[in-house]
């Protein structure tokens, strides 16, 4: 198995230094929101609404995103 990835930062500090981070879907642009997950891991969080075209009928959509940093649930606390 390949060793585990270390995450370079701590919670403390990707808290307090990350920034949101803007996401384009379909030509809309969104924000992910700086997030700690309950599950001890930390990242960003996206949770919205967009259209989208398809065989020209505009769609619904519902969008949620997680990018989670590898490594964040074991970084140093």
């Amino acid at each position: 198995m390949p060793p585990k990835t270390s995450c370079p930062v701590s919670l403390t500090q990707f808290l307090e230094k990350a920034t949101p981070l803007k996401i384009t879907i379909n030509g809309q642009d969104m924000l992910a929101e700086v997030k700690s997950f309950s599950t001890g891991s930390f990242g960003w969080y996206l949770n919205g609404k967009t259209v989208i075209e398809i065989d020209g009928k505009a769609i619904s959509v519902q969008i949620g995103m997680n990018m989670t940093v590898v490594g964040s649930k074991e970084a140093e606390r």
